[in-house]
């Protein structure tokens, strides 16, 4: 009997939907245990807290992509999951839309002690049907997103036609002709169809990427970041490689933002629409938890390009300081004029 303890990746570009899936695996009466690590990309973390039933088995790891500094983190908190076997039955690593899932994968098969207590079992990939094609024209993460998975979820397919639908389909089987596709809405999907299924394919992989069991020092590659990726912490050389692409967008960066004081609901709603209509397009992620004035509960307000939706979850522990939390991914955007219009909704 393989007493490896089973692990899942789930990867998937920005606001496809990977939050989504994790509420309906934490959610649904399975009976299984799942310990849950969370990657983030910016300097403060939301999604550990958009997660339902979030407890001591949920990790964070914010600011970095897995192929650096975080990677070493993912091996530390593995590591240390692993002492604890029996506290739970499987692991799933939910990594920033930003990332490359292969560092994430290579990780099983080059550190000796995860090898040795963990198996990977297989690559998740969320698609968002809506806006797949542009992802795939604007960004490498995307499609090696799609490359490297063992399941796809197609999802959002309620926001595209069947015509477009069947070209984002055949479009995904351009990439990989292998992985088995599901098409959902809000990421509805039978779980059995999903986790535990034993899917990931090395060889598979390794005709994708010949290179992915060789350590990065006994060959030359291109490995390309921008300034996120470089830290004081950061152990890895960063030299040239063409078969492993992290070519994080120069673009690309995050803004944080953060208010101790109650927002106004109907300025706050204001200055989004307006946002969303000058500057949609440049907005790839923004997703928040906010406290406003007259409402009791977390507001969370989550957005892809120029589609957003907010709504009223849980009501705030007593002992929280109801601090709203906002943060912006995108090209382009200007820090300045983000903190400034968000100072302007403050009550």
């Amino acid at each position: 009997m393989d007493t490896k303890i089973p692990v899942t990746v789930l990867t998937g570009y920005l606001g496809a939907g990977k939050t989504t899936l994790l509420n309906r695996i934490l959610s649904e009466p399975h009976g299984r245990k799942y310990a849950i690590i969370i990657n983030e990309f910016g300097e403060i973390g939301i999604d550990n807290d958009l997660v339902v039933g979030a407890d001591e088995e949920v990790f964070e790891m914010n600011n970095g992509c897995l192929c650096c500094r975080v990677r070493g983190d993912l091996i530390r908190v593995l590591g240390n999951l692993l002492k604890r076997k029996g506290k739970f039955d499987s692991i799933i690593i939910e990594t920033t839309g930003l990332a490359d899932p292969g560092p994430v994968a290579q990780t099983f098969f080059v550190d000796d002690d995860l090898q040795k207590g963990a198996r990977l079992d297989s690559i998740v990939t969320v698609v968002d049907a809506r806006h797949l094609m542009q992802r795939l024209a604007d960004t490498k993460e995307a499609e090696e997103q799609i490359a490297f998975a063992d399941v796809i979820l197609l999802n959002k397919t309620d926001l595209v036609t069947k015509t477009e639908l069947s070209l984002i389909e055949t479009r995904i089987r351009i990439t990989n002709p292998h992985a088995r596709i599901i098409k959902t809405e809000r990421c509805k999907v039978p779980l059995a169809d999903v986790l535990d299924k034993g899917s990931f394919d090395l060889d598979r992989i390794l005709s994708h990427d010949p290179y992915f069991l060789v350590p990065e020092d006994e060959h030359d590659h291109d490995h390309a970041h921008d300034d996120h990726c470089h830290d004081e912490h950061c152990t890895h050389e960063h030299h040239p490689h063409s078969h492993k692409a992290e070519r994080h967008d120069s673009a690309i960066h995050s803004v944080s933002l953060t208010s101790d004081k109650p927002l106004d609901p109907f300025r706050f709603e204001n200055w989004m629409q307006t946002l969303i209509a000058s500057k949609g397009q440049d907005l790839l992620r923004y997703k928040g938890i906010l406290n406003l004035q007259g409402v009791n509960e977390q507001f969370v307000v989550q957005g892809v390009h120029m589609i957003m939706e907010g709504r009223p979850t849980s009501p705030w522990p007593a002992n929280d300081s109801r601090q709203s939390r906002l943060v912006f991914i995108g090209r382009n955007i200007n820090e300045a004029e983000l903190k400034q219009g968000f100072a302007h909704c403050i009550a």
